[in-house]
């Protein structure tokens, strides 16, 4: 009985906001999959697309692995900073070398800034209500 091909799979954890993305690197030609879609039909904005291909430009594996996410919470910005973090940590753990090269670049450093919390007394977080002397 033949054997089953298993490929090398990847993982890395992504965040961003309140996002966060679940990434596979398998080795492919360069599909990427965010919830089952393509990255085109998930992501509508040309830029949003760069922000996800990004760590692959700088480490020059476009072509190499087929990615495979799984997206949730936050908006289409935080979900592609998510993403991005996600791809970098799984190349880290592919091929040790391109730590310094992704690292430069600021990809595997999460982004600590969140929303913050409203306060009371207080129509947003900082909003104040009008003030009136009369």
């Amino acid at each position: 009985m033949a054997k089953k091909s298993e490929k090398i799979v990847f993982c890395g954890t992504g965040r961003r906001k309140k996002s966060i993305a679940r990434v596979r690197l398998v080795e492919g030609k360069g599909d990427i999959t965010v919830n089952g879609k393509s990255l085109d039909e998930y992501f509508g904005t040309e830029i949003l697309k760069v922000i996800v291909n990004q760590p692959l430009t700088v480490t020059n594996t476009t072509g190499k692995y087929d990615i495979i996410c799984k997206v949730e919470g936050g908006g289409y910005t935080g979900q592609a900073g998510a993403i991005r973090h996600g791809i970098s940590r799984a190349l880290l753990e592919a091929n040790g070398e391109y730590r310094a090269i992704l690292k430069a670049n600021g990809f595997l450093t999460r982004d600590p800034r969140m929303k913050e919390r409203k306060k009371y007394g207080l129509k947003k977080a900082r909003k104040a209500p009008q003030f009136s002397k009369r």
